[in-house]
């Protein structure tokens, strides 16, 4: 059964995906100032291995880290559990609160109308 992730794992699984494969001195260099401490990172990668989503190969004393969870298989869970969470398995709720939440314009809506309307014709 695949966990949520914190804010932490998630930016280091973001860097892991673009990635592939890193050290923990290359996924720090990916990350935004002020950077966060070695230790700091280690440990998240350590917990997200205990976790399930990353694997390491060692080469003498480092550690490579990869990801086992991609990152469609990670988006598709987050938004199965939002849309259970919040929409009650709804898409109408999903799509009727991006286009009040969002503001959408005639634009948009007519963008999405077109969308819906080529996905329909690919399932006839």
């Amino acid at each position: 059964m695949m966990k949520e992730l914190t804010k932490a794992e998630e930016q280091v699984m973001q860097i892991l995906w673009q990635l592939n494969e890193a050290i923990v001195k290359d996924i720090i260099e990916k990350m935004p100032d002020p950077k966060p401490a070695y230790n700091t990172v280690s440990t998240v990668v350590r917990v997200l291995e205990g976790k399930g989503f990353v694997d390491h190969k060692a080469y003498g004393n480092s550690h490579v880290y990869f990801p086992l969870v991609s990152e469609e298989q990670y988006r598709k869970f987050t938004f199965d559990k939002m849309m259970n969470n919040y929409f009650s398995n709804s898409y109408k709720s999903l799509v009727s609160f991006i286009a009040n939440e969002k503001k959408l314009g005639v634009k948009e809506l007519d963008e999405l109308t077109k969308l819906l309307d080529e996905l329909k014709n690919k399932k006839s």
